[in-house]
């Protein structure tokens, strides 16, 4: 998704966690090089380099939804525009005349970063960024901090938190607007728990599970001396 194929390794090892990306993932992608290649800038930073990209890869969660729910699909996102003035239309004729600003149809696989930045073309090309990162990490949830991290390959912009507030149907966001979290609902039941759980996150839970037995066991052990 990044406008020129290429990210920081610095920056995957920071957030390689919410991805689920193993610790030794740099001296892993030299074992493709048909894939990836590691290069150096002049300041010294080592830079992880996209050789080869499968365009099957370039079809975003949104678009997969799509093509199996297609109504579902349209009421994820809104983008509504003020007509000049009111039209005396049917609902039918209404939702033709409104399908483009209700869908994204910009895919976060494709040049959008090249797109006016205060279009509404850009906006759904941001949103449909965001929301394919989400559907990329483990908890189908990241914090700014995480975001922000790939904010220039990413070609997001300081409004994104205002343009992720329009979008209540596909986001849930917590904390303030200087600290918060970012959850896709879709990968949440009405309980708030996770639906789809990688396999990674459910060994995460029983280590908490076990981790939280261990310190009751010797608080427990505490209060007996």
């Amino acid at each position: 998704m990044t406008k020129d194929k290429r990210i920081l390794l610095s920056k995957l090892h920071h957030t390689r966690l919410i991805f689920g990306i193993p610790d030794d993932f740099r001296d892993r992608v030299g074992k493709y090089p048909d894939y990836f290649r590691v290069v150096t800038d002049q300041d010294g930073n080592r830079i992880l380099e996209l050789v080869n990209w499968d365009p099957n890869l370039s079809v975003s969660e949104l678009e997969r939804t799509f093509m199996v729910d297609e109504d579902k699909a349209r009421r994820a996102f809104k983008f509504p525009l003020k007509h000049g003035k009111e039209l005396e239309l049917e609902e039918k004729d209404t939702r033709k005349l409104n399908q483009l600003n209700t869908l994204p149809l910009v895919s976060p696989y494709s040049d959008g970063w090249k797109l006016d930045v205060w279009t509404l073309e850009a906006e759904k090309y941001r949103v449909g960024i965001v929301h394919e990162f989400l559907s990329l990490t483990l908890e189908k949830r990241a914090s700014i901090h995480h975001i922000v991290e790939f904010k220039d390959e990413l070609s997001l912009t300081r409004q994104t938190y205002q343009i992720l507030k329009k979008q209540p149907s596909a986001f849930y966001l917590a904390g303030t607007e200087m600290n918060w979290t970012v959850f896709l609902k879709d990968g949440y039941n009405g309980d708030g728990v996770l639906i789809s759980k990688d396999p990674q996150v459910l060994f995460n839970e029983k280590l908490y599970k076990f981790a939280d037995m261990q310190q009751m066991d010797d608080d427990s052990r505490q209060i007996k001396r």
